[in-house]
Formats: C-alpha cells, sequence, structure tokens
C-alpha cells in the first residue's frame, strides 16, 4: 500500500491484498493553446523567467507530486500553486491557472482549444497517443494514479477466485474498452502477483519523489 508516502498513516503489518490493479486515471498536465509554450521544455524555460501559476486537485496526491518532482527536474519553480475543486476548460479560459493537472475526461469538451503537455499515467493515454508520459522524460517519476480492489488476507481462497473472475471478465469486456478509447482511462488486467510488483515498484517510484521534492 502507498499510504505512508502521501501522508496516511501505515497499518502494520498490512491486513489486505490486492486481487487485481485494473484502471489507471487518465491524469494530463494541460495549458491553452495559446500560452507562450507548447511543450514541457518550453513551459519550463518560460517559468524560469515568469509565475507559472499550477492548479492541482490537493498537494498529496500523486500526480501533483509528480508534477511538483517535474519542476524540480526541470530547474523552475511554480509561480503559485494551489488545489482546485474543479479543474476543466472554465479553469483555463477564465485565467485562474496557467497550467493544470487533471483529468483528461474534464477537458474534452475543449479539447481542440488545450495543449496537452504529458500526461501522468505509466503508458501513453490511448485517446492522446502522440503526448508523452512525464516517465518517458524523467524514468525515475514513472507512476500514475490506478484504482485496485484489495481483500482481507483472511479471505478464503475462492472467494478471492471469484472476485477476481468477475472484476477480470468486467475490465475486459467491450463495454469498458469503448468507455476507454471515450474518456482515455486505461483498463487492464493485473492479477495478485503483478499487482504486488506494481504496488512494491510505485512505493519506490514516490519515495523517489519525495526526495525529489524535499531537495
Amino acid at each position: 500500500m502507498l499510504t505512508p508516502q502521501i501522508g496516511i498513516p501505515d497499518l502494520s503489518p498490512n491486513p489486505f491484498e490486492p486481487i487485481s490493479i485494473y484502471l489507471t486515471y487518465p491524469f494530463v498536465i494541460a495549458s491553452s493553446k495559446n500560452a507562450p509554450y507548447q511543450n514541457l521544455e518550453e513551459m519550463a524555460e518560460y517559468g524560469k523567467k515568469n509565475k507559472l501559476i499550477l492548479g492541482h486537485f490537493g498537494a498529496p496526491l500523486i500526480p501533483s507530486k509528480v508534477t511538483f518532482a517535474l519542476a524540480k527536474k526541470m530547474e523552475f519553480e511554480w509561480g503559485s500553486e494551489a488545489a482546485f475543486d474543479a479543474l476543466d476548460c472554465n479553469t483555463l479560459a477564465s485565467g485562474d491557472v496557467d497550467v493544470m493537472n487533471t483529468t483528461l475526461q474534464l477537458i474534452l469538451p475543449c479539447l481542440d482549444k488545450v495543449n496537452v503537455l504529458a500526461s501522468v499515467t505509466e503508458e501513453r493515454i490511448n485517446k492522446i497517443p502522440d503526448v508523452r508520459t512525464v516517465g518517458e522524460i524523467f524514468p525515475e517519476l514513472k507512476i500514475g494514479l490506478w484504482n485496485g480492489i484489495f481483500v482481507h488476507k483472511d479471505t478464503p481462497q475462492d472467494i478471492k477466485d471469484k472476485i477476481a473472475m468477475s472484476v477480470k471478465k468486467t475490465v475486459l469486456s467491450d463495454q469498458i474498452k469503448e468507455l476507454s478509447e471515450k474518456t482515455g482511462m486505461l483498463a487492464y488486467w493485473k492479477g495478485t502477483e503483478e499487482s504486488e510488483q506494481t504496488i512494491e515498484e510505485n512505493a519506490q517510484t514516490l519515495i523517489n519523489i519525495n526526495n525529489i521534492i524535499d531537495n
């Protein structure tokens, strides 16, 4: 579990185990097409001489942490940053922020007026395949915000198997595939062993990200 790295007390020993990780939220770093920068490198150079306002959904959130670490790696500082309840087309249009860390779904209605600078996902988002992930630029920042299903370790194996079969059937269904193509969410199936490996790798990545932010 990743809770200690985002400020939630650890459960020790951890009483839960994953059945599956099956969805990654399509978080992106976006700005207006009218901005005087068209990619992350140009944004960083602009941010060294100008104050950029960053909007996000909360500092403890993994995509927010990645965006803070990204600034450190690219050697500029956000002029200011704040958490918002909503980060959508209106947020950019109103000028409340210059750059925002949001989900692709929230900017789909105005995608033609938005410049998606990068995605905060482990893999590229299928709806915007030409947009790089942050991890492609800085491998040590390769991480995404995923969803999974966990059970208590004492759960009988037959119950675990039934849950796994149901979840797998759902996430690999044509309906979910269609939803993924429409919204940009990443839907897939990782079993217990692969999920545990992902959790372990992500935990180390978060430690590295926190170190980058703090130094």
